[in-house]
């Protein structure tokens, strides 16, 4: 009867261990108390920590520009000669310190502004004054104190999914610059993700500066001052050729320049530049078919310094180190009646400069956020495995208590 009393009161531990070993693994941090909390801070409403870093960024953003100096003008002109280009940079401009503006949030749940393009030059981090004469084809490039916007994005308060999703864009879920599913506002603005960010996902984002949208892929895990990140790049299939990668075939405009839409590596944005022949590519021709690159000397594409890439922390969805690559290139054709154009052979994507968007989250804002998201998770973490560990420990208790009380019944 001792016996029968013992195994009874152990089946409520071995219930209790179970539920310690597979409930413990098994609940998902969204589905705690800490997630719940984690949940509430990413929402982008006045008073979290989302709407803290959507703002104004918690770090600073630097924009640095190499410009492509042509070394041979002269055979250029003359002769038609191929470019031989020499990279002079970086000239470098502090961005986005400024908070966005016409802050107005709607019964929707979204929340719509205007993102200003302000650049302050930063002298000491740069290699010349502005002013600098470096010789090149003329491109004007504008972009500062103007307002890019407006932009609608949901906040996430009444589905967690969508928060920072762009709803539109200038009041549109097109862009009218491409056909079909290219012309899409699709994404975030990059500079976070609904939380509990997984490495098998495809993380969208829209992006003005090439007038499209694009999107990353998981690469590695990343450790910044303590806050483990994923890293996600754009993979060179975003800027492939429709003959490699079918769903790019909207954004291939013309068949003549992009030899019947086989060449990769540059996007056509002259629908969105006023009709300006404007070419977007990643920096140096990374990834670009190599007739592209030919067609020019002195460029020497590598991943490492010229791919873009965005490093997220997974539970919140925030965006806390960036490098964002482009190259900017005007198509340049033979134009007989145009004497600097007279001599040119055969039309060609002509490289002017490449800029660099980098920031990573300041020493202040780290140390908020470990105290507040990573040294909790981890927290969560260490007590899921002592409950694993004990309940391991109750099991074994039970299972050798079961046997003994058998052995003695069967007796």
């Amino acid at each position: 009867m001792g016996c029968n009393r013992n195994c009874g009161l152990l089946t409520g531990a071995i219930i209790g261990a179970v539920l310690a070993i597979f409930g413990g693994v098994l609940i998902p941090v969204g589905d705690n108390i800490i997630g719940k909390a984690i949940k509430k801070e990413a929402v982008i409403v006045n008073g979290t920590i989302a709407y803290e870093n959507w703002l104004v960024p918690g770090s600073s953003v630097y924009r640095q520009f190499w410009i492509f100096n042509v070394l041979n003008p002269s055979e250029v002109l003359d002769e038609g000669a191929r470019p031989k280009l020499e990279q002079k940079g970086p000239y470098t401009y502090r961005v986005r310190y400024l908070p966005k503006e016409n802050i107005t949030e709607h019964s929707d749940g979204t929340i719509s502004y205007m993102l200003p393009n302000i650049a302050r030059f930063e002298p000491d981090m740069s290699v010349g004054p502005e002013n600098d004469t470096v010789t090149c084809l003329n491109l004007a490039v504008v972009y500062n104190e103007t307002l890019d916007g407006l932009y609608k994005v949901y906040t996430g308060k009444e589905d967690i999914k969508k928060t920072a999703i762009i709803e539109s864009y200038k009041n549109k879920r097109n862009l009218s610059y491409w056909e079909g599913h290219c012309d899409m506002v699709n994404g975030t603005d990059g500079a976070s993700f609904p939380p509990f960010v997984k490495k098998n996902q495809v993380l969208r984002f829209f992006s003005s500066d090439i007038c499209r949208s694009i999107y990353g892929v998981f690469h590695s895990k990343q450790e910044v001052k303590g806050i483990t990140l994923y890293r996600f790049t754009v993979p060179r299939e975003a800027f492939a050729s429709p003959v490699e990668v079918g769903d790019n075939y909207c954004f291939c405009t013309d068949e003549v320049i992009s030899q019947n839409c086989t060449l990769a590596g540059v996007l056509d944005i002259s629908s969105c530049k006023a009709g300006k022949p404007v070419f977007i590519s990643l920096p140096h021709f990374l990834h670009a078919s190599k007739v592209i690159l030919d067609e020019v000397e002195g460029l020497s594409p590598n991943e490492e310094e010229h791919e873009t890439f965005l490093d997220i922390e997974p539970i919140t969805g925030f965006t806390l180190q960036f490098a964002k690559r482009l190259q900017v290139n005007l198509l340049v054709r033979p134009a007989p009646k145009i004497e600097a154009l007279s001599k040119v052979k055969n039309t060609y994507v002509f490289p002017i400069l490449w800029l660099n968007e980098t920031a990573v989250i300041g020493d202040e804002k780290a140390e908020m956020f470990r105290n507040k998201v990573t040294n909790p998770v981890q927290m969560l973490g260490v007590l899921q495995m002592a409950l694993i560990i004990a309940g391991a420990v109750l099991f074994l208790a039970f299972m050798g208590s079961y046997f003994i009380c058998r052995s003695k019944k069967l007796k």
